[in-house]
């Protein structure tokens, strides 16, 4: 046999082919990223606070950082320098819980970052300073209820993260039609089914454990985590066509096996805000009743 032949490839054990067979070759450095910012996103409500404000801070300097980088326009330290400054200093209001002083130093980084941008990418850059920013508003806001507040967050992380597990494997497992095929490939209806449905199960199932709700509202808190669990897949599909329309595969290579801080937090902020907007229109003075005190 000749020395230059070919080396056939090492034979692949069952496991790893049903693996590969089913597209969850990257399952581990995904599920190894994913249990570490499950970690870091319990100890920020475990401790609540300040040590709350500083990681979620982090992560939404980290998804204004993404946007301003993933839509291309010019001067962009400038831009990612003035959005981070402005999360900063609005965090500095929010402790406080001035959420209008946070607002306007927002808003104005958001002006001063889409000048700095140029025309084409005006819109694009004062969206992202805010994406970023009303995120931090919003979950913070949720955080310091006093009725419901690390609860409520709790509940949040079940619908949400119950949907994009249980979506992701359903989708690999049961495969069938796709969802969106022009703007998430990947993405099925069965997956997604799958995933708002378990989500929706596993936020009441938080809901009741916490005791947020007794045992008579389980199916009206599941149909609220159902509509929550859909926002959150919309806002999936929200930054997919986002790098759809600008040509990228990830936000960022931030985070191994998911990409970036807004590939991984697309969904968990359209549910925040939405439930921080429904919370505030149903419930008056306390955004938690209008959550949970409606049954």
């Amino acid at each position: 046999m000749p020395n230059n032949a070919a080396r056939l490839p090492e034979p692949k054990t069952a496991g790893q082919r049903f693996f590969t067979r089913h597209g969850l070759a990257d399952l581990f450095p995904r599920a190894a990223s994913a249990l570490a910012l499950m970690a870091a996103a319990f100890f920020s409500v475990w401790q609540g606070g300040l040590v709350f404000d500083l990681i979620w801070l982090a992560a939404s300097m980290a998804v204004a950082y993404e946007w301003q980088g993933l839509i291309a326009a010019p001067r962009l330290r400038l831009r990612q320098a003035l959005v981070c400054l402005a999360l900063v200093l609005a965090a500095f209001f929010v402790e406080k819980t001035q959420f209008g002083g946070a607002w306007a130093i927002l808003t104005a980084a958001a002006a001063f970052a889409a000048v700095a941008a140029g025309a084409e990418r005006r819109v694009w850059a004062f969206g992202g300073a805010l994406y970023a920013g009303v995120f931090f508003n919003a979950l913070s806001f949720l955080e310091r209820s006093p009725e419901y507040g690390a609860g409520c967050i709790l509940w949040l992380f079940a619908v949400v993260w119950g949907t994009d597990v249980f979506a992701y494997f359903g989708g690999r497992l049961i495969g069938g039609a796709k969802l969106c095929p022009r703007i998430s490939p990947a993405k099925t209806w069965s997956g997604t089914l799958t995933g708002v449905t378990i989500g929706a199960i596993l936020g009441a199932l938080v809901a009741l454990i916490t005791g947020q709700m007794t045992e008579g509202w389980f199916f009206p808190l599941f149909v609220e985590g159902f509509v929550v669990a859909s926002v959150s897949q919309a806002g999936d599909i929200y930054e997919s066509w986002i790098k759809r329309h600008f040509g990228v595969k990830d936000s960022s290579r931030l985070i191994p096996g998911h990409g970036g801080f807004m590939d991984r937090l697309d969904g968990f902020i359209a549910a925040t805000v939405f439930v921080a907007l429904f919370g505030t229109r149903l419930g008056g003075g306390s955004i938690m009743r209008g959550l949970f005190g409606w049954f």
